[in-house]
């Protein structure tokens, strides 16, 4: 029955989503920086007690949950794994910078579709141009439907609504405490490193997982052409097989050299085909969901083909 329950909160949350900075994932990312506070004096031991403690007992009350209301009543796990896909599952969650940013390119209003971008990526954008914008707006996108939906659902497919929660729980806490570790974030390089490294395994399928779908629905052969020439050349291996998949899927070029804070900041190119721009921006709005039907469609046939035996 987990398509019917992805089917559900996906419709939830078209009608009532959990947007970015809702109460639920900021008393989390509260609580992740009370234990980075506490334990964090340097060292990688330390790192790896407050990743245990900020993953491991939700991570089981949630399996022991699901498992006791399926003893009793399989309606009752039913709505109780909803209730937790709901708060770990959602394209509305990024979506409406998606959108709006969309819709102000269109309208050549770039200063707005600047601001946009600058508030979903919390860093500078004053020096991108309306190209530019497009560019990492669908790195975002690709990213974003990634961690928020489709690493997700694949944990949830294998281990049910507690394999969902732990994937998001870990990609919350490896953006909280290495993606975004800064000077005055306080987080110690050694204490950050177990986060990365714990979610670079739980990444590991799902991460080309997804990659794989951009490119079923996509471009096949420029997707896997892009994937096994250009992933290699970013920094982050798991984000390289996503963004040169769904570069290479959409036709569309990605990454290179962006102009922040008065300098030029390098990074390799991925995909091929055109600069994008905000056509583009709509295209990769329709590649992400027809990956998400392709999912869905594959549930279905799972679900339809255990219910037979």
């Amino acid at each position: 029955m987990k398509f019917f329950v992805l089917f559900a909160v996906l419709l939830i949350e078209q009608v009532r989503p959990l947007r970015q900075g809702n109460a639920v994932h900021t008393a989390y990312g509260e609580w992740a920086q009370y234990l980075q506070q506490k334990f964090d004096a340097g060292l990688y031991r330390q790192g790896v007690v407050a990743w245990v403690l900020a993953v491991a007992p939700l991570t089981l009350l949630v399996f022991a949950g699901e498992w006791l209301l399926s003893l009793v009543s399989a309606p009752l796990a039913w709505l109780f794994s909803i209730g937790v896909l709901y708060v770990t599952v959602g394209f509305r969650t990024f979506s409406n910078f998606f959108n709006e940013i969309n819709s102000l390119l269109k309208y050549n209003e770039v200063p707005a579709a600047r601001e946009q971008l600058r508030q979903w990526r919390n860093e500078d954008t004053s020096e991108l141009d309306s190209n530019a914008v497009a560019r990492v707006a669908i790195e975002l996108g690709f990213m974003a439907s990634h961690r928020n939906v489709f690493g997700p659902v694949a944990w949830f497919v294998v281990f049910g609504a507690a394999g969902a929660l732990l994937y998001r729980l870990a990609a919350m806490l490896e953006e909280q405490w290495l993606a975004r570790r800064t000077p005055e974030s306080g987080v110690s390089s050694e204490f950050a490193r177990f986060s990365a490294r714990a979610f670079e395994i739980i990444d590991w399928v799902p991460a080309r997982l997804t990659a794989a779908t951009f490119a079923a629905v996509g471009n096949f052969q420029d997707a896997v052409d892009c994937w096994r020439s250009q992933a290699s050349t970013w920094a982050d291996q798991a984000q390289g097989i996503i963004l040169a998949s769904g570069a290479g899927a959409l036709g569309v070029k990605l990454g290179g050299p962006l102009q922040e804070y008065g300098r030029v900041r390098y990074r390799p190119e991925l995909g091929a085909g055109d600069a994008a721009d905000a056509d583009y921006l709509s295209s990769a709005v329709g590649l992400i969901w027809r990956a998400l039907v392709m999912w869905m469609l594959l549930l279905a046939v799972i679900t339809v083909a255990h219910s037979l035996g």
